[in-house]
């Protein structure tokens, strides 16, 4: 079978009834204005035209609340809650992707985690190929995530007009196809359409950061001391709406529910933020980042040095969903390009034998 196959848009409904007699398909849908992804029944609820969901499809694979497991305090006997659906994500942009991918290393190390990895083997990623930017706060390109994860995706699907081109990504998704007698095997004219639509894509795609994605684990660690991070925390109102909307967050609390004789109990994860005051509170009233500035400042050396440090990959994909929420306007783009300004200010002072003005926190 070939790598690239062809789904006529008129048999496009077809396939997601045929999906969802068959698995929890979850898929863009308007909802109040925005994009969310949520479940769908019809081909009616999705809108592949869509520019940005509110949350990312990680909501799909790592539930906002989560039951991990039950116990007894008689003999003190546990025991584990991994729940798995069957699942379908339709319609995940190329950074998402790239999000998905980074959540596959970070839960893959040392301890698997297995209830994401048991509900990410169970879903099948259906990627949608993004033919123009999100909007002003997107940065994918500058994130190198503008082209699709080809070890994430299982189907990666780009719009022709009146069909689909559909890349096969993995053996899942190669039965899916043999599976669905709808799609047939691109011809040499679809691939050179194909081609055409994705050479034309990129003027969409203005490239935001002044400085290449390879600079930025540097330029985070030169600039651990600066004083922007006192203006961003001057401005912040700490109240985590960033981390919630992000594609690579993943910080969570624990939750235990005890019966009144305390005989039962369930502990639950849920999604929750390092932004918010009382997330770094610890024994004895201690907080180790209790100033807002240090955690902006923790925000941005985890996305563009830490987790390049431990899977070699940047935490951030450039999706813009921060931005968009944040209530005082503290994006990833001025902020990057902010410090990069005042690196390469600091560095221009150095070579005229003047001294650096740049302040530390």
């Amino acid at each position: 079978m070939s790598s690239f196959n062809i789904l006529p848009r008129a048999k496009f409904g077809d396939w997601v009834a045929w999906l969802t007699q068959r698995y929890r398909v979850f898929g863009p849908k308007p909802t109040d204005g925005q994009y969310t992804f949520g479940v769908i029944k019809s081909v009616d609820e999705i809108d592949f035209n869509y520019t940005q969901t509110l949350l990312s499809p990680k909501k799909c694979i790592i539930p906002q609340r989560e039951l991990l497991y039950t116990y007894e305090t008689s003999g003190m006997r546990v025991q584990a809650v991994v729940e798995s659906v069957p699942t379908v994500i339709l319609g995940v942009h190329t950074c998402d992707q790239h999000a998905i991918r980074l959540f596959d290393r970070i839960f893959s190390h040392g301890f698997t985690e297995q209830h994401y990895r048991t509900q990410r083997e169970n879903t099948i990623i259906v990627g949608l190929e993004c033919l123009r930017t999100c909007g002003e706060q997107s940065f994918c390109r500058s994130m190198g995530t503008t082209s699709p994860a080809t070890d994430v995706f299982d189907l990666h699907m780009i719009d022709l007009g009146d069909e689909y081109c559909v890349e096969i990504g993995s053996a899942r998704g190669r039965q899916l196809v043999a599976e669905f007698r709808g799609m047939f095997v691109a011809s040499d004219t679809d691939l050179d359409h194909r081609n055409e639509v994705l050479r034309d894509k990129w003027d969409s795609f203005p490239y935001r950061l002044d400085c290449d994605v390879t600079d930025l684990p540097e330029l985070v660690e030169g600039a651990s001391e600066s004083s922007h991070w006192q203006d961003l925390g001057n401005s912040c109102l700490a109240c985590g709406m960033c981390t919630q909307v992000c594609p690579t967050c993943y910080c969570f609390n624990i939750e235990d529910h005890v019966d009144l004789r305390l005989h039962h109990g369930s502990r639950y994860r849920s999604w929750d933020s390092c932004q918010i005051n009382e997330f770094a509170m610890v024994a004895g009233g201690h907080n180790f980042r209790q100033k807002r500035a240090a955690r902006q400042r923790h925000r941005f050396m985890r996305k563009a040095k830490y987790q390049y440090d431990a899977n070699d990959m940047v935490g951030c994909v450039g999706c813009g969903r921060c931005a968009t929420a944040c209530l005082v306007h503290i994006t990833p783009i001025k902020t990057f390009n902010e410090l990069w300004r005042r690196k390469q200010t600091a560095e221009g002072r150095e070579a005229e034998g003047k001294p650096s003005h740049e302040d530390v926190a």
